[in-house]
């Protein structure tokens, strides 16, 4: 706080300070300019100032009578409200002017128009708070429609991606040894980057937050003959398109297959295609194989890593939830070279630093029992696709019986439906004008017809959300309980299209 004499120091408080700025301006005590006496009302004038879009300081600024301030100037915006705490000497009255973001607000504008030409200006300084890479990235679709679901009475959740039944028993008495046996278990152990949409939403935001600059390319669906099912397989990355995205500025590739929310199970050759433009670029390639074990059909997953010259440039993620049934344990892992796993290390352990080390035993021990049972029918690795298979293919044949149509998955937790008949039935449903359908559609299935999804549009980045606002994701991995609970709510769903 303090007395600032002349436009240039002004200048200078903006630049130097600015992100959201208060100016107050009052008129002072006789005691501030002891050789320039108040001034009559009339030469109290209003100055206006504004900051440009890059911060860099003041972009315009004028001088207006009391008449501006009145209202009386018909070419000028009378902005002014009560102010809720004037300071001493001050009119008690504030004007707002904003030439975009951030806002500039002038409170209390008696300027008085003495040789010291700003007599006693106070600065107070309200700092964005919030880094300017996470705007926008605060919105949670899964608090949002967990939160809708929760507010109605009996919805079935086939939006979020846990199972609702236990795991299996080895891996429960891994952990429970692991609580009760060892006990030192309990102690401390010792930019640009490519994203393929559809996309698991975090992605975006850890790309944001690390400083990095997220660059989209979509796998497409191909066209299907009418009255074939459409298959994950059927969406492609176009070779000329993902090669464009790739430049000199390229740092990394994040890959995920198979994939969420699509189910799709990237081939041999699309991975080829993927790892000859990351060498050809110098690119590391992140991919996320939480699903490996979960495929379906005879496909076949193959991880990016195994390919020629993609060792030394890959981080490969894997995850013990996803392939052992135990998502609330949080626990995961990555392979890599140790060239790329020393940084990892390095952010880990000031950031996370670890997890649970009893489920890190409990996670340990489970593989270990399944290297004993390795591609024979005992392996867990071999039952557990076979019965998510047929919880799948239980999911696909009631969705298609209220005339939804299933997007068939070759892996993954999941499968994505498309409700572009319903669009075309019933497309004005409430909602903001701007938003996706697929989220209004979601909204009204919740509330309607006690089912629980995800839109689809979510897990693509903002600019592309609208060509693919007319999928919903369902999760699959349930209870035999809770595909009957969805049997029941499509069953009377049915009944209700029935003329």
């Amino acid at each position: 706080m303090g007395q600032v004499r002349g436009f240039r120091e002004v200048y200078g408080r903006v630049q130097q300070e600015a992100a959201a700025i208060t100016v107050t301006l009052f008129r002072s005590p006789a005691s501030c300019c002891s050789s320039s006496p108040a001034p009559p009302e009339s030469n109290f004038n209003l100055m206006e100032f504004s900051l440009c879009p890059k911060m860099c300081g003041v972009r315009a600024g004028r001088w207006a009578s009391p008449g501006w301030w009145r209202g009386e100037d018909p070419g000028a915006e009378r902005l002014e409200e009560p102010c809720p705490s004037p300071p001493p000497g001050g009119c008690g009255h504030r004007a707002v002017a904003s030439w975009g973001e951030p806002r500039l607000t002038l409170h209390l504008l008696c300027l008085q128009l003495t040789p010291c030409l700003l007599c006693c200006l106070q600065l107070t300084m309200a700092k964005r708070l919030q880094a300017r890479r996470l705007d926008g990235i605060d919105q949670n679709p899964w608090v949002e429609f967990v939160k809708l679901a929760s507010e109605e009475a009996d919805v079935v959740n086939l939006g979020q991606g846990f199972p609702d039944f236990s795991p299996p028993e080895f891996a429960v008495e891994a952990f429970q040894h692991a609580t009760s046996g060892d006990f030192m278990l309990n102690q401390y152990t010792k930019a640009f980057v490519i994203i393929v949409e559809p996309f698991f939403d975090c992605y975006e935001p850890m790309t944001l937050m690390a400083g990095g600059r997220p660059v989209f390319v979509s796998l497409k669906p191909s066209p299907t003959q009418k009255g074939e099912p459409d298959s994950s397989s059927n969406w492609q990355l176009d070779p000329m398109e993902l090669a464009s995205k790739f430049t000199s500025r390229t740092k990394a590739f994040i890959l995920n297959t198979p994939n969420n929310p699509l189910g799709k199970v990237f081939s041999r050759e699309e991975l080829e295609l993927v790892a000859s433009l990351c060498q050809q670029h110098d690119v590391v390639c992140i991919t996320d194989e939480v699903y490996q074990w979960l495929v379906f059909d005879g496909f076949q997953h193959i991880s990016i890593a195994s390919l020629p010259g993609m060792w030394e440039r890959t981080l490969t993620i894997g995850s013990a939830g996803k392939t052992f049934s135990v998502t609330g344990w949080k626990v995961g892992w990555v392979l890599g070279p140790d060239s790329l796993m020393k940084h990892l290390r390095t952010v880990h352990q000031n950031s996370i630093y670890h997890c649970a080390t009893q489920c890190q035993a409990a996670v340990a021990q489970s593989f270990e029992r399944e290297q004993l049972h390795f591609g024979q029918p005992s392996s867990y690795f071999v039952q557990f696709p076979q019965y998510i298979q047929r919880c799948r293919d239980h999911m696909i044949q009631s969705l298609q019986s209220v005339g939804l149509r299933p997007v068939i998955p070759q892996g993954s937790y999941f499968l994505i439906t498309d409700i572009s008949d319903f669009k075309n039935k019933m497309p004005d449903l409430p909602g903001a004008a701007d938003e996706p359908y697929d989220r209004r559609f979601v909204k009204w299935m919740i509330k309607n017809k006690g089912l629980m999804a995800i839109p689809v549009s979510t897990f693509f980045s903002v600019p592309h959300q609208k060509f693919f606002d007319h999928y919903i994701r369902f999760c699959f991995v349930k209870d035999e309980s809770t595909l009957r609970a969805m049997d029941q709510k499509l069953q009377k769903w049915k009944a209700e299209l029935m003329p």
